[in-house]
């Protein structure tokens, strides 16, 4: 199988794990393109999919710039959802492609489902209130994650009421997100925890071969969608 040609837009942490990552998941990586790097039909050297994680300041810019190169994007930084109606009209008027996503990994783009369900049950029993607590690296500048934020969304939907979210950042951590029902004699936990960045890197490059090909605004739901019949799509 031909390795799709993909681009690599900031070359942080994620960066590198994406990098490190590509080759066995049937990518040849043509382009890495760094800070204050313009971005361009040549600077992207043909590929046909790019996966940006940056910062909220430069997302919207660069998701523009692969747009307007004719590149599909998938984009894991957070912090820039303010932009993304007036991104998603230029996205469709270019028919162009762009996935984003506050968090890549597969098994968050399942619990935020069991978040969802549970939440629902919950509201019937008044005892439980509701608490999303997440723990991050000390150097994550958003707070709270926009997985996070996502999370709360969905159970505060689901129970009819808002979530409230406590963040802590400290050391290295990669990501935890655990919800909580408590009543007045017992608790129940869902916890996800990443104890790799490699897993937003795999899931990046799951969202990466999907989206190629394909022209439109996605998410990891769709994704997810493709390969699960009972999740339906956006």
């Amino acid at each position: 199988m031909t390795p799709i040609p993909l681009a690599i837009v900031g070359l942080g942490r994620m960066g590198r794990a994406v990098e490190q990552l590509a080759p066995e998941r049937g990518f040849a990586v043509v382009a890495r393109i760094g800070k204050g790097e313009v971005i361009s039909r040549r600077a992207l050297n043909d590929a046909r999919v790019a996966i940006e994680f940056t910062e909220p300041s430069a997302a919207p810019a660069n998701i523009r710039a692969c747009v307007e190169a004719g590149c599909a994007v998938v984009v894991g930084t957070t912090g820039w959802y303010a932009e993304l109606p007036t991104l998603r009209e230029e996205v469709q008027r270019r028919n162009g492609s762009l996935l984003a996503a506050p968090n890549f990994s597969l098994g968050v783009a399942v619990f935020s489902h069991l978040v969802a369900e549970a939440a629902r049950r919950f509201a019937k029993l008044p005892a439980f209130d509701a608490h999303l607590v997440e723990i991050h690296h000390a150097a994550k500048r958003d707070a709270p994650s926009g997985t996070a934020a996502a999370l709360a969304q969905i159970a505060g939907g689901a129970r009819g009421a808002p979530v409230p979210i406590t963040s802590v950042r400290t050391g290295s951590v990669p990501g935890t997100h655990e919800m909580l029902f408590d009543a007045p004699f017992e608790q129940v936990r869902l916890v996800h925890e990443a104890r790799d960045r490699r897993v937003f890197a795999e899931g990046a490059l799951a969202a990466a071969r999907w989206i190629v090909g394909r022209h439109g605004i996605f998410t990891m739901e769709d994704v997810i969608a493709a390969s699960d019949p009972s999740i339906p799509e956006q």
